[in-house]
């Protein structure tokens, strides 16, 4: 079925999802060769609560896009959000909350670098209303995190986990990266044995790219693993996690029962967040107009800082099309290993399913989706090849 470019979504389907605020605190102490996130290295003493007034105005200009909605998940991301002093971090939580509802259960994440943060940190974090910390990691080889760039050892990773654990923070995810320079099937196994040895409650697994505009990307490591090596090294890890009760729920993402992470699963369902911060991406359905909106901030966070609140703080903003829509949904959807019922796609595109039949077709005719009439859900074949099957859906 084909649309045309410009066609009107269909308002009278079009369900507004959950809704999410996400929190960039762009500064970090050393950027990472392998980083292609918003951040920068911080000179000098960094602006944290002019950033809060930044970001308190920017939440203040997009209040009127989300009136009378929940907020089930906030996300503090970065850069090195831990870096900010646990009172800035409070400060924002009690202004955010007084201009959006908070759901009772709010899920509310801190990421945070080893090597940036105390005990005295993580408990001032908890009381500030962090009920989720997420742990980068990366390696708990000391060798491996040099060659990244990372500025914390393997013990600092250790006592910051239990740190936060000490603090009363047991919803925590530790972040590892394997196929890294120079590293082995043993190694990336060790990192895992250790990182269990931890008792954490979500464990984010995922392997190394080398994205456009990095420092790795211009001068690449002559020691990656090959591409085999880095299946069996995912395979292999994948099947410690489950044995150890980390069950995979998405294509990087293992977590015990129940400890699943709200906010990214809003993200992998469709689901709508507010982006506030430099650099911040948002994604918002506007039920009464019938359109779902993409906008971003500005990145500098210089400019962020004078322009935030203002219209001049909007980096772009485009309205999906039709067209598009697909594409976009099973980006995230079909990242899930239990995949979406199609009743979601309808309700969070306005879009009839009619309108990917046939490529859902071929999918199913390759292997790729279960042949299952109202669930869309790859198979062990589907989420080996995530790329291909998800570029299916390009118009």
């Amino acid at each position: 079925m084909t649309l045309p470019g410009d066609a009107a979504l269909p308002g009278g389907l079009l369900q507004p999802p959950p809704l999410a605020l996400y929190v960039h605190l762009p500064w970090c102490v050393r950027k990472c060769p392998y980083c292609d996130f918003n951040s920068h290295e911080g000179k000098g003493p960094l602006p944290f609560d002019a950033y809060v007034d930044a970001l308190l105005r920017d939440l203040d200009a997009e209040l009127p896009l989300v009136w009378g909605r929940v907020v089930h998940s906030v996300f503090f991301g970065g850069g090195t959000p831990s870096l900010f002093p646990p009172q800035v971090i409070d400060r924002f939580l009690q202004q955010a909350s007084a201009r959006l509802r908070f759901a009772p259960d709010v899920e509310i994440t801190l990421e945070a670098n080893p090597g940036t943060v105390e005990h005295g940190p993580f408990q001032g974090f908890r009381a500030a209303g962090i009920n989720r910390l997420s742990i980068g990691v990366q390696s708990f080889d000391d060798g491996c995190l040099k060659r990244l760039g990372r500025i914390h050892t393997a013990g600092d990773a250790e006592r910051a986990v239990k740190a936060a654990q000490d603090a009363g923070l047991d919803n925590l995810n530790l972040d590892l990266m394997y196929a890294l320079p120079g590293q082995s099937l043993p190694q990336a196994l060790d990192d895992i044995a250790r990182a269990i040895a931890l008792t954490p409650a979500h464990i984010s697994h995922y392997q190394l790219t080398l994205e456009p505009g990095t420092r790795f990307a211009a001068r690449p490591p002559d020691d990656l693993p090959d591409p085999d090596t880095a299946w069996d090294m995912q395979e292999a890890c994948q099947a410690h996690l489950a044995t150890a009760g980390f069950a995979q729920y998405e294509i990087s993402a293992y977590a015990r029962p129940g400890r699943q992470c709200v906010h990214n699963l809003n993200y992998w369902q469709f689901g709508d967040y507010l982006g506030i911060g430099a650099g911040a991406h948002g994604k918002l359905t506007l039920a009464a107009e019938g359109r779902i909106l993409r906008r971003w901030k500005i990145r500098h966070p210089g400019l962020y800082l004078d322009k935030a609140g203002h219209p001049e703080a909007i980096g772009g903003e485009e309205t999906l099309t039709a067209q598009r829509l697909p594409f976009d949904f099973m980006l995230n959807a079909l990242r899930l290993n239990a995949g979406v019922p199609v009743a979601m796609f309808e309700a969070r595109t306005g879009l009839p399913r009619a309108v990917i039949a046939e490529k859902l077709a071929v999918a199913q005719a390759r292997g790729w989706l279960e042949a299952a009439p109202d669930h869309l859900r790859p198979t062990e074949l589907g989420r080996r090849f995530a790329n291909d099957v998800i570029a299916l859906f390009l118009d």
